[in-house]
Parts: C-alpha cells; structure tokens; sequence
C-alpha cells in the first residue's frame, strides 16, 4: 500500500474521521481535507502514530465555496499524488420548518453535499476509469429513502447521492472501478449540533451508532465494492421497513423523531473525541467573532 493515497473530506471528526484511521491502519498514504487546519494537523499527526510508515498530507479547503473542489484536485495533481481511493464524507443539514430555515444556508448545504460531492467524483472517477483501477465512498444517509420533516433539503440531498452512486455502479459495471454509498443511521458526530437538531426527539433521547461502527461497515462494504450498506441492526430494520411502508407513512414518522424534545436530562453533546474537538473548535471561533474571550 505504499504508494496507494486515500482522499478524504470531512476528514477531522465522526465518521470521515474513523474512516481516516482505518485506511492509515492499512497502509495507505492519506490526503485529509477539512476546513479547520488546526484540527487537520492535529488529525494528520494522530493518523501518522497510529501507523509510522504512512505520509499524511493535509488540504484545507471549504467545501461550501464553489470551486473549492477543482482547487483539491488541483493540489493533489500539482503533488503527482494518485487518488487511489476518493471518499465524499463532508456533509451538513439544517433543521427547521423550510418556511422558516435560511435559504443561503441551504443552498450552502446543496454545494456541499451534492455539488463538491459529483465534483470531486468527476475528477477522480476519470482518472479511475482511464487506469482501470479505485474505489469511491459515498456517504449517504439512513434518509437518503425517507422524506425527513424538519431536515427536508439534507434528506433530499441524501437521496441524490444515493440515486447518483447507483447510476454510476451501472456505467462502471465493466470497469475495475467501484463506487459504494454508506447509508448510516442516526451517529454520536457533531452533526446534530451543526444542523440546530440537537434538541430532536432523535438526539435527546435515542441510542446513537458510534462513528466506529459506521465506518468500519463503509469501510468493509467499499473494500468489498458492494453497491450499498446500511450498518446496524436497527438501521436495517428501519431501512426494510421504509421499503414496504408509504411515504407519507414514512414522512410522518421521521417527523416525529424530528420533532423538538421534551426530556430535560436528555443527551446533550457528542461524546466521540474527534467530534467534541471539532465543536470546541467551532465555538471558540464564534466567541472569537462575537469578542467574548
């Protein structure tokens, strides 16, 4: 794996995090992208002890910026680095009724999750199919096939990834080139706090999966080239019976769970390291714009 390099956005906390560690674990050279350069020298430096033999390089960049993708690749192609293996984690919601959400935030949240997503994959994907040779990680949703009140533009943005990793395992089917989209139940990550959910039904007061086990089901499910995986016991019952339950049926009950909490000793942060890093260093960057240090 010495000269193999897995990109990797969304790389300094949840899941994208844990994916990072399991591609260093194996021997491959890491190129991390996130927008907090402190974190992803930190990240990089965490990754490097976990295994001495790989090289981590770190690309900060804001994925919300339109062309902040073409300025990826264009590093990694000025470094002679070849993506072996491309993985889209970065991703964001909004919570709120859509009448009263902001509208620059939510289509900030389409660049991120669908825009820089099919523009990284454009890049990397051609060069794939002209070697005949990589691998692409997806990250979908648990909602990516559940209309999702309160959360209605990051659910449909789920479910274009989805539908757009499927179209393309069909174009690829006679190449060596695999694309598998992960499709994770609601985790322990900072996600919450970044979309306002953190006082939902789903946060407060429903077990969590740990970004772990997120992503060593993506992980496993990629190195296998699967189309898809849903990891879990629970996600995959929930995920069988969306299949046979109506939408509307399927609506109203993801608006219950997204519906505000009433449990006042309800769980109230993300207690995955990673992610904890990353919301201090969120709220420490807007204590230090609002001046109250």
């Amino acid at each position: 794996m010495k000269n193999k390099h897995a990109l990797i956005t969304g790389a300094t906390s949840g899941i994208g995090y844990e994916l990072a560690k399991l591609f260093a674990k194996d021997g491959y050279n890491l190129v991390l992208v996130a927008r907090n350069e402190d974190n992803l020298k930190a990240t990089a430096q965490e990754m490097e002890q976990l295994n001495s033999a790989i090289h981590v390089h770190v690309i900060p960049a804001d994925l919300f910026e339109p062309g902040a993708a073409e300025k990826i690749y264009d590093k990694t192609t000025a470094l002679g680095i070849t993506v072996n293996v491309l993985v889209n984690d970065a991703g964001q919601g909004e919570w709120g009724r859509f009448i009263k959400t902001d509208l620059k935030r939510e289509m900030d949240i389409i660049q991120l999750n669908i825009v820089a997503l099919i523009s990284l994959t454009k890049h990397y994907l051609k060069e794939m199919v002209d070697r005949n040779e990589g691998r692409i990680l997806q990250l979908a949703s648990s909602v990516s096939k559940a209309p999702s009140p309160y959360l209605s533009v990051y659910a449909a943005t789920k479910a274009f990834v989805l539908s757009f990793t499927e179209a393309l395992v069909e174009e690829l089917e006679d190449t060596d080139v695999s694309v598998t989209a992960l499709l994770p139940g609601a985790t322990d990550t900072d996600f919450f706090h970044k979309a306002k959910a953190e006082n939902t039904v789903t946060y407060r007061e429903t077990d969590l999966y740990t970004p772990e086990e997120m992503a060593k089901g993506g992980y496993d499910a990629l190195m296998s080239g699967d189309r898809t995986v849903t990891p879990g016991f629970m996600n995959k019952t929930q995920k069988a019976m969306n299949t046979l339950m109506p939408d509307g049926a399927i609506a109203a009950n993801m608006h219950k769970q997204m519906e505000s909490s009433m449990k006042e000793d309800g769980r109230t942060e993300a207690t995955h390291a990673a992610s904890k890093r990353e919301r201090e260093s969120i709220n420490s960057q807007k204590e230090g714009v609002n001046g109250d240090f």
